[in-house]
């Protein structure tokens, strides 16, 4: 079986990404070497953005967010790939990671990219989230990390799930079928 080829550049946090990434899918990747990201990093990330393209594939922790934050601030229009936190568990110790993930589940993060649009108009409003039951009460925690695995965009807290949501210009038809997806017990 041929490896997918990408065309854009994945950009992940260090080597051990690169060699999963490779063993699933045929790809350049760019290593940020962790969070702090250097003003010379960020340039080859503009650079690569202009001539190839960007998809950001951090792990599915706090880190990984800092890292997606910064780049996207610095280079709006960078496609994104979310890697669910039970595909990135390590088999022992250890954190979560993209290094942990088996090639099925890059190449499934890979097929559902997203790209930001900062500039639309909001599809899913503030109401639609309290009304849902994904801000506050005891199951929004546990609804919002089903709901960001269903829609694969990732963990959020409250105030980042409307932020995401209509970044990635999720549409009202989505959100609703993910809701009764994730209330749906059996799912889960």
């Amino acid at each position: 079986m041929d490896k997918m080829k990408i065309r854009e550049v994945i950009v992940v946090e260090g080597k051990d990404d690169t060699k999963r990434i490779n063993m699933a899918v045929n790809a350049d990747t760019l290593e940020t070497r962790g969070s702090a990201i250097s003003d010379e990093v960020l340039e080859q990330i503009e650079d690569l953005y202009d001539k190839r393209g960007i998809i950001v594939f951090t792990d599915p922790d706090f880190s990984g967010e800092k890292i997606r934050k910064i780049i996207t601030e610095a280079v709006p229009g960078v496609k994104h790939a979310f890697l669910n936190k039970r595909d990135a568990v390590p088999d022992h110790k250890g954190s979560l990671g993209v290094e942990h993930a088996s090639p099925d589940a890059i190449r499934e993060a890979l097929q559902n990219l997203y790209t930001e649009e900062p500039d639309a108009k909001p599809l899913i409003s503030r109401e639609d989230l309290i009304v849902a039951g994904l801000t506050s009460g005891k199951d929004a925690k546990e609804y919002r990390r089903r709901l960001g695995e269903y829609l694969r965009i990732g963990y959020t807290n409250g105030k980042q799930l409307y932020k995401r949501l209509n970044l990635f210009q999720i549409s009202p038809e989505e959100f609703k079928e993910a809701l009764e997806y994730i209330k749906n017990e059996d799912n889960y």
